[in-house]
């Protein structure tokens, strides 16, 4: 009887308790002057400060033998041993009153982390209107004093939830996956595959700097307030969806077409974008007659010779991306083969896979200072655009913090006002080929995603995690 009261009931968090902690000290001596301040790079101030906000579910498998309270305890001890290799995640983020930009100060101020209670299993959760759940439930809040914030949410089957979010000015995914990574490694008491990088200087201007003019069209001056009050727009419905490896593998088939040489072939990303892009032409009122879509690109394995020696950007904390931006007529977009809008986008991505692009975008910003910056799209100032984030090497399944690997890891946005069309990619739990989507979508690109035939866009539910 209990069970089938569990599963008539509406969600409801109970919050228990919030503790602050602090990095541990695994070094005698003091940490050098230069670590107690962190500037920002020019690259860190096209971040947007959007806080970034990531989710895992973890059933439970009776590794955290029905004590929640043993288990919180366990995660402290190995979140305060990352914060001593990740001590900029426990600092604060001030406005240096000198220039007026965002400064890391490297005071361990401490992580907040945020113990929870649900009333319903994980099961009974709204995946698809995710929403509903995550806001002000599985993330309590966003304290400004607390860059790193973890809320652990235990449920009524004995389930977890960790929620991590993350002021983006610490550092992009790559970064956050390299913290979240050491973190399960610690929990579980192996050897650490990334010492991290903190060396923001290692990215800086050339002199004197340059850039090409086009780099103008794409990305612009902004102020944080600017930012935090993008134009209210109805790109409101935030979605999680599902896509089978079956369908990824089709579309990529369609994309690279009959010839069958290393030059036709297209990525799954590739191919994906390709359809994408048609359903959101589809989707598009008689009022457009164009639209854009934009791909978040890594610098770190393009940028070889920054900084002051030739050692690998792979380590390195903070942020390294760039967006390419690609506009095209919705007739042209509609009326393309699935093969002829993947090379398109082929070509979008490849103007920005380059070092030249990333030194050029450094130079551009350097010249812009001081504030932030942005892409314009990204503002809501460039009429429909979708912008996709690719998450294939973000750990999912790694993350095991000493009680099992999780069924669900994704991106989970808490924002409240996007000027973009926004979708990110991630592999599913299930280890097979699947994906995972994230979206911030206007109602009509929804319904055009969810009502085409094929079903490539499933809204996600309880049984594609196998719960």
């Amino acid at each position: 009887m209990e069970k089938e009261n569990e599963e008539d009931r509406e969600l409801e968090i109970k919050f228990s308790k919030k503790s602050i902690i602090k990095a541990m000290n695994r070094s005698p001596e003091p940490e050098p002057e230069h670590h107690q301040k962190l500037t920002l790079s020019n690259l860190d101030l096209l971040s947007g400060r959007f806080p970034v906000t990531y989710l895992y579910l973890y059933h439970n498998t009776g590794l955290m033998n029905n004590n929640f309270s043993c288990t919180v305890e366990t995660l402290k001890i190995s979140l305060a041993q990352t914060l001593s290799y990740y001590y900029p995640f426990a600092g604060r983020i001030i406005q240096d009153p000198d220039s007026g930009e965002p400064l890391i100060i490297c005071d361990n101020t401490g992580a907040l982390l945020v113990e929870a209670q649900a009333n319903v299993p994980l099961r009974k959760l709204d995946f698809y209107n995710f929403d509903d759940s995550l806001r002000g439930k599985l993330v309590l809040s966003v304290n400004p004093d607390f860059p790193t914030q973890v809320q652990v949410t235990h449920y009524a089957c004995g389930g977890v939830s960790i929620t991590f979010t993350f002021d983006h000015a610490l550092g992009d995914a790559t970064a956050f996956g390299k913290f979240l990574s050491s973190w399960s490694q610690l929990a579980q008491n192996l050897p650490l595959s990334c010492i991290p990088d903190h060396r923001r200087d290692r990215i800086r201007p050339r002199f004197p700097p340059t850039y090409h003019p086009s780099l103008d069209d794409t990305f612009v001056k902004c102020t944080l307030e600017e930012i935090r009050n993008v134009p209210k727009t109805n790109i409101l419905l935030k979605r999680l969806y599902y896509v089978d490896v079956s369908s990824i593998n089709k579309l990529q088939s369609l994309a690279c077409g009959a010839e069958g040489n290393k030059q036709s072939q297209r990525t799954k990303i590739e191919a994906f974008s390709a359809y994408l892009w048609k359903v959101m032409a589809s989707s598009i009122d008689k009022r457009h007659a164009k639209c854009k879509m934009g791909w978040l690109v890594d610098g770190r394995g393009r940028l070889n010779s920054i900084g002051d020696d030739s050692s690998s950007m792979s380590n390195y904390i903070g942020n390294v991306l760039s967006v390419a931006i690609e506009e095209a007529s919705i007739a042209e977009i509609k009326h393309g083969s699935m093969r002829e809008i993947a090379n398109k986008v082929h070509e979008a991505i490849a103007k920005v896979s380059n070092e030249a692009h990333f030194l050029d975008l450094i130079d551009w910003i350097e010249w812009h200072k001081p504030g932030l910056m942005l892409s314009k799209a990204v503002l809501g100032r460039e009429g429909p655009a979708l912008v996709l984030s690719s998450g294939s090497r973000f750990p999912v399944t790694e993350l095991d913090f000493g009680f099992g690997s999780p069924v669900l890891g994704t991106v989970s946005s808490i924002i409240e006002n996007s000027g973009v069309g926004y979708m990110n990619q991630r592999p599913s739990a299930r280890g097979d080929g699947s994906w995972i989507i994230s979206a911030i979508l206007w109602p009509e690109l929804a319904a055009a995603l969810e009502s085409e035939s094929n079903s490539v866009f499933q809204p996600l539910r309880a049984s594609h995690l196998q719960i």
